[in-house]
């Protein structure tokens, strides 16, 4: 149909590629209006044309991108080249894997036929915890912790690396996945053989985080989806999601003395997130494009899900060519890169402007240090007004941007720690932790945080013993050059010891802390605060007793923990004495641009990437002395409390099931705006008096090895517990209690919201969730659409969706509804106790309407049209077989 193919020569080699010039040529249109990320969709559906899954109208569709000709009820299948997994995410992925080999073996087909149709990558990063800081072993503690902890985690993914095709697995202790990403794995341009052929196309991926999206600085188009949704893409299932709107934001300038990459991200997640791009591409242009490094694009890159949009993409240049250099790949590569991008129209042109469907403009002189909080990454508070922002934060009412506290704000509690006297108030620091993909990625703020320990510790400046202080770099490489600058010694001197190679504080593993320092807070009901270099700062994730949460750059996390406290104006206000007893302030620290710059040209180049990459799959011996077992079926342990088999398949008949009517459903959650996914499947630790906890025990568990959420996600038994028990989650069926707790109607009991579910399940009753703006922001959980699935609930209304989990609930075969623009649950005057009747019915339409009748506990009825979020007719086929894995299951066994 699309005849297309065309040839280049680069290096001794000839490679085919399928090219827009010649569609263009052929089609007598102008491709260079489109964007850049559109292009790269363009290419991967002509290039994959087959008729069936990707036709005609979806090549020509993007073509007329942005015209008159454009149809927007024509979806994208997208097909990426590879799958992006962390453990957290990927070990409840190849769970589903493991248990549709078995699933197909007991219903009498071959196990083999399950295997990934895309290379997938799973890189272990988000399971070491912060247990041991400011020691030199606390690296080594917190790692022997880790496999303890995981053993068996750990040895089921050892197992699916060997018997599965197209799997590989980064070891713990390696790197936080996308920085490896970032740093080893991504091609941008992939060769494959073809037809005894070579064949290049653009390197495209899918991850299980949501900040996969960090790679869209290099080039890489890519973005987070569910785990249910990649595993579609790793069974060669097309991901399908509406044409987007492209956002252009335009970069002017260059960012002044003193400004930072993370402060330019978190302005960027301000002002984007103000102006909306939910659903989005971003793409970025400018000349201010030319004055960022490739590490500060990936840093603003990285932050999209914080802004709302699906991706945020910088176009292969030079800078990306460079950046292939320092990171060691070779010539022959970094050659391909520039001719086929060069080629394909996908070479950045500054004298050529793509047509965007609106464009924001940002200055980058405007850029200030700043944070973000005190419980949302978009909420920005430039450095200036921190002190007055939190001091109105704590009386200001309770919601995003305050705590609701009446009385004494300034209360001190006096405790002895390490056999002195210290004290803790409201505002008292007690976590900072340079951590997370972010900005562990870029050099310029590391050694800039290593610059301002050094300066902090000549003049003779400590922190409070308060503080838990923690450095987890991004890769072995962040290590390399911190150790080969001196400035490791200087962090470690001021308690930021390596504490491991992995998320930690920013996905919440931020581990203990000091016992006494856990009973003030808990006893004197105390609002302390953490500053982390992270990406979330939602309620409840960092630690359960830290309220107040930061996002800022690594240089002011070592700032605030000199500070020791929020209540402190870091350009007015002494930091300590020096050793003469004079005061130290922050602009006597504060590295110079060209301090940093200097440091850099001395101590990173390629031949340290080279290095700590050279051994990556086999560079951890305690990872190569797990015992082998490389059967094609795995010998699930119905003892685990780690690895189950989940019963997503229980009872499946070959037949599917129609789309009908959902009858006499009870409300088990009523929300309000921007529940996140960490509201909904929580990812760090587990209460002892929580439902999870309760089982854990029965199962002779101790506490201290409950671990987390986030690592015993491949237990349903621990996640369906899990699944809204976040501690600071707000239901308004649960009479005021804050936490996962509802209303069981029938008995008007408020208990957990698991236990009322079972109670409704063993009832035969169907439930429902009702919820506000932006239901399921944050990151890309696929166990908050597989709990609430197992739970009972049927259906989710909400005022909007966040992507990602919108997305997921319909690949779990859960009804995602979306309340008329200007209704909700208040206006249409819902109190949760009605009982629901949903009439959908097997002709339903993608984003039509149906009809919802809710009858109050006195027989009075009112009816409502919901929009029924079913964004194309695949995700109707997915809700018809009960979710996405029970239609890959059948369509294996009928071969």
């Amino acid at each position: 149909m699309f005849k297309v193919k065309r040839y280049f020569e680069s290096g001794s080699k000839r490679y085919g590629y399928y090219s827009l010039k010649a569609l263009e040529e052929n089609h007598n249109v102008n491709l260079e209006r489109l964007p850049y990320s559109i292009r790269i969709l363009l290419e991967s559906v002509l290039r994959q044309y087959d008729g069936w899954s990707i036709k005609e109208e979806h090549v020509l569709n993007l073509v007329n991108w942005n015209t008159d000709k454009f149809d927007e009820g024509i979806d994208v299948p997208f097909k990426p080249a590879r799958v992006l997994l962390q453990d957290f995410t990927g070990v409840p992925a190849m769970v589903d894997f493991a248990s549709m080999r078995k699933a197909i073996a007991d219903m009498g087909g071959d196990p083999k036929r399950i295997n990934p149709d895309r290379k997938a990558d799973l890189v272990i990063d988000h399971s070491v915890q912060v247990d041991k800081y400011a020691s030199g072993d606390a690296l080594v503690f917190n790692m022997e912790m880790e496999f303890e902890r995981n053993e068996e985690r750990y040895r089921f993914l050892n197992w699916a690396q060997k018997a599965f095709s197209n799997f590989r697995v980064v070891p713990p202790a390696t790197g936080i996945v996308h920085q490896v990403n970032l740093e080893y794995l991504a091609q941008v341009v992939f060769v494959q053989e073809e037809s005894g052929e070579l064949l290049a196309y653009p390197d495209t991926l899918v991850g299980t985080d949501s900040h996969t999206t960090m790679i869209n600085g290099l080039g890489v188009l890519g973005w987070g989806v569910g785990g249910i949704e990649a595993e579609a893409c790793m069974l060669g299932k097309p991901s399908y999601f509406p044409v987007p709107d492209v956002v252009g934001v335009k970069l002017g300038g260059r960012m002044k003395e003193g400004a930072t990459a993370t402060d330019l991200a978190l302005l960027v997640t301000h002002v984007l997130r103000k102006h909306g791009v939910v659903g989005k591409f971003v793409e970025y242009f400018g000349e201010g494009v030319s004055a960022l490094s490739l590490a500060d694009r990936a840093t603003v890159s990285n932050m999209a899900p914080e802004y709302g949009a699906t991706c945020a993409f910088f176009p292969v240049d030079y800078e990306t060519l460079n950046y292939l250099k320092l990171t060691g790949r070779k010539k022959e590569h970094m050659d391909l890169v520039e001719m086929y991008c060069r080629e394909n129209m996908l070479f950045r042109d500054e004298d050529s402007l793509p047509e965007y469907s609106e464009i924001v403009e940002i200055d980058l002189g405007e850029v200030e240090a700043c944070l973000a909080g005190p419980k949302r990454p978009q909420d920005l508070v430039p450095l200036s007004r921190m002190k007055d922002e939190f001091n109105l934060s704590l009386t200001r009412e309770k919601g995003h941007h305050g705590f609701g506290l009446i009385g004494d704000t300034d209360k001190k509690v006096f405790l002895a720690m390490d056999g002195a006297r210290t004290s803790l108030k409201n505002g008292s620091v007690v976590i900072v932790a340079i951590t997370s993909c972010t900005n562990t990625s870029n050099p310029f703020v590391l050694i800039g945080a290593g610059l301002l320990a050094k300066k902090a510790c000549k003049l003779g400046l400590s922190i409070p013993p308060y503080v838990k202080t923690s450095l987890a770099p991004g890769s072995k490489v962040v290590t390399a050059y911190l150790k080969r600058s001196g400035l490791l010694e200087y962090l470690e001197r001021l308690g930021f010891s390596i504490v491991g190679y992995g998320c930690t504080t920013c996905i919440g593993n931020s581990g203990p802390l000091r016992r006494e320092i856990e009973e003030a807070i808990k006893e004197n009901d105390l609002l302390v605060a953490s500053v982390l270099s992270g990406n979330r700062n939602f309620e409840g994730r960092i630690h359960p007793l830290v309220k107040a949460n930061y996002l800022a750059s690594p240089s002011l996390v070592v700032a605030y923990a000199l500070a020791g406290n929020m209540n402190v104006d870091l350009y007015r206000e002494s930091l300590g004495k020096d050793k003469n007893g004079q005061d130290v302030y922050l602009k006597d620290i504060w590295p110079t641009n060209r301090e940093i710059e200097e440091i850099i040209k001395e101590v990173v180049d390629s031949g340290l990437f080279v290095k700590e990459y050279e051994d990556v799959y086999e560079g951890n011996k305690r990872w190569n002395e797990i015992a082998d077992d490389s059967g094609v079926l795995y010998d699930f342990d119905e003892e685990s409390t780690y690895i189950q088999n989940p019963p997503f398949f229980e009872g499946l008949s070959m037949e599917v099931e129609r789309i009908k009517k959902l009858e006499n459903l009870r409300v088990v959650g009523m929300f309000g705006d921007y529940v996140t996914t960490d509201h909904i499947s929580p990812a760090g630790s587990i209460s002892e008096d929580s439902p999870a906890g309760k089982y854990l025990m029965e199962n002779d568990v101790r506490k201290e090895y409950f671990n987390s959420y986030g690592s015993r996600r491949g237990n349903h038994e621990v996640m369906m517990r899990g699944t809204f028990a976040n501690i600071r989650l707000i239901n308004k069926l649960a009479g005021g209690k804050e936490g996962g707790y509802t209303k069981y109607f029938p008995t008007g009991e408020i208990m957990s919201i698991y236990d009322a579910c079972m109670r409704y399940k063993k009832d035969g009753v169907g439930l429902v969730v009702i919820a506000g703006e932006g239901y399921g922001m944050g990151s890309s959980r696929d166990w908050a659409a597989k709990g609430v699935a197992l739970l009972g609930v049927k259906a989710v209304i909400a005022k909007s969706y966040e992507r990602i989990h919108r997305s997921n609930l319909a690949l779990m075969g859960v009804l995602p509804l979306q309340f008329k623009q200007g209704e909700s649950a208040e206006s249409l005057g819902l109190t949760g106790e009605e009982v629901l009747t949903i009439h959908v019915e097997d002709n339903i339409k993608p984003r039509s309407y149906a009809k919802v009748t809710a009858v109050d506990k006195d027989g009075n009825k009112k009816e409502f049209d919901v929009l029924v979020r079913f964004d194309s007719e695949v995700e109707m086929d997915y809700y018809r077989h009960g979710g996405i894995l029970s239609m890959v299951l059948r369509e294996k066994l009928k071969g």
